[in-house]
This record gives structure tokens, C-alpha cells and sequence, in this order.
């Protein structure tokens, strides 16, 4: 990959070895490899502290520079939940904590996405963090969490009053079509036990929370979604679907027993 040896130092823990190596006039600090990783990049990837304060001790080294994919060493740290990688990196001056990579995703939305509660409490701890920012699709940090069954940051977001919790992306998901898309059930309660969610947002297909749990046979979110009792059983999408006529179709047969309407017996005469 084209790793220099102060690279190479500062991606296994080297410190005295990266102390030695800046000592040297004809070591750029800043050098990166193919994929565009600097020595900061690969000292933040894998949690070296001590490593990166060293490096950011130098006015030459830049702690905003990105790799090829737009992932800056603030980035790396959030996506591993490198706490104190991040302390010291917020602690720059000149750092960009809200930086999007190539593909929008932001430090906050992969702290959220992977579940890194401390991580995403000290962003949010700033200013300069848009809590409601998306990436190229749409996806907010609260959509990620909620797709990736991440309760505790779900819980942390909710928690501040400037999150939208039925933030669309791209293709009209919301974060409760994520959590029951992914069969978490835990996050739909938390998403709704709040007035402002609605159960019955439509994407661009008008499919609902519900005919996507319906879809991916989802028993223990149906019945959530049921229980509620405003979400709307037999909505049709754009193709003249319901939930229950997608369950019927895949073979879901517990899903298709919760949202079949109950029968009237029948009463007949001697």
C-alpha cells in the first residue's frame, strides 16, 4: 500500500520508534500511502493515543486531510469508537468534526451507526455538529442507529430537541422504517412512544413501517406496530399490496396469522 516506516510505526503502537522518525528533517509526517492514509489516519484507525497527540504536536501535520474515500482520521476513530483518539483530535483548533466523507456519512453518523454511545455524546457536545446531517442517500445519524438496532444512541438523539425523528431519506425511509425493516423492536418502541412519529409514513413506494416488517416476516415488530393501534393493517402500496397480501405472498405464515382481521362466527338455525 505504499506505507512509509513512520506509517508503518504509528499504525502498530510504535511511539518511540515515531519519536525518532520526526526527529528527522527528511521525514514528511504528512506523506500518505495509495490509498491516500496518512500516519495521523493509521495512528487514529487502530486507537493510538499517544501516537496522535505526537503527530498533532507538529504544526505540519494536518488532522483534517482525507484518505481516496473522503474518510479523515476523525472519521476512522468514530467508525472504531476511538474515545480518546477523539479527545485529542477534538481538541484541534482547526479540526472539522462535522466533515463528510465521499459518500456524506459524517464522524457523528458512523459513531451512531456502530452503537458508540460516548463517541456520539461527545459530538454532540459541540456546536459545530449537525445532529440531523445525511449522507448521500438521505440517511441521518438517527436513521443509521435506528437501522442498525443501536437503542441506547436511538435513546441519546431522541433525547436533544433539534433531531428530526421522521427525517425521510432519498427514497422516503424514515428511522422507523429502518428499525422495522431490521426487526428491531426495541428501537420501535422508543420511536413509538414519542407523539411525533408516525406509523403510517409512507415511502416512495408508499410502503409503511408495517409492510416492510410484513416483508421481512418480522412477527415481534408487527405486533408492536399493531399494538399501537393507529397503524393502518391494510395500506396499500403503490402496487396494490397490503401487509398482509406480501406476508401471504412470501409465506410468512405467523405474520399473515397477526394481521388477518378476525372472523365473525357463524350462527345458524336448528
Amino acid at each position: 500500500m505504499g506505507d512509509t516506516s513512520l506509517a508503518w510505526a504509528a499504525w502498530n503502537g510504535h511511539e518511540a520508534v515515531v519519536k525518532l522518525l520526526l526527529e528527522r528533517d527528511d521525514i514528511n509526517p504528512n506523506k500518505p500511502n495509495s490509498g491516500g492514509q496518512t500516519p495521523l489516519m493509521r495512528a487514529a484507525y487502530n486507537g493510538h493515543e499517544g501516537i496522535v497527540k505526537m503527530l498533532l504536536g507538529r504544526d505540519d501535520v494536518n488532522p483534517n486531510k482525507p484518505d481516496q474515500g473522503g474518510e479523515t482520521p476523525l472519521m476512522w476513530a468514530s467508525w472504531y469508537g476511538h474515545e480518546g483518539v477523539a479527545k485529542v483530535l477534538l481538541g484541534q483548533g482547526d479540526i472539522d468534526p462535522d466533515k463528510p466523507s465521499g459518500s456524506g456519512k459524517t464522524p457523528l453518523l458512523r459513531a451512531a451507526g456502530n452503537g458508540h454511545e460516548e463517541f456520539v455524546k461527545m459530538l454532540l457536545g459541540r456546536d459545530d455538529v449537525n445532529p440531523n446531517k445525511s449522507d448521500n442517500r438521505g440517511q441521518t445519524p438517527l436513521s443509521c442507529a435506528a437501522g442498525n438496532g443501536r437503542a441506547g444512541v436511538v435513546e441519546i438523539l431522541l433525547g436533544r430537541n433539534d433531531v428530526n425523528p421522521n427525517k425521510p431519506d432519498k427514497v422516503g425511509s424514515t428511522p422507523l422504517h429502518y428499525a422495522a425493516l431490521g426487526g428491531h423492536g426495541e428501537v420501535v418502541e422508543i420511536l413509538l412512544g414519542r407523539d411525533d412519529v408516525d406509523p403510517n409514513a409512507s415511502d416512495e413506494d408508499d410502503q409503511t413501517p408495517l409492510w416492510w416488517a410484513a416483508y421481512r416476516g418480522r412477527e415481534g415488530v408487527v405486533r408492536i406496530l399493531l399494538r399501537r393501534g393507529d397503524a393502518i393493517p391494510d395500506k396499500l402500496n403503490k402496487y396494490g399490496e397490503t401487509p398482509l397480501s406480501c406476508a401471504a405472498r412470501i409465506g410468512h405464515a405467523r405474520v399473515v396469522a397477526l394481521l388477518q382481521p378476525p372472523t365473525s362466527a357463524a350462527h345458524g338455525t336448528a
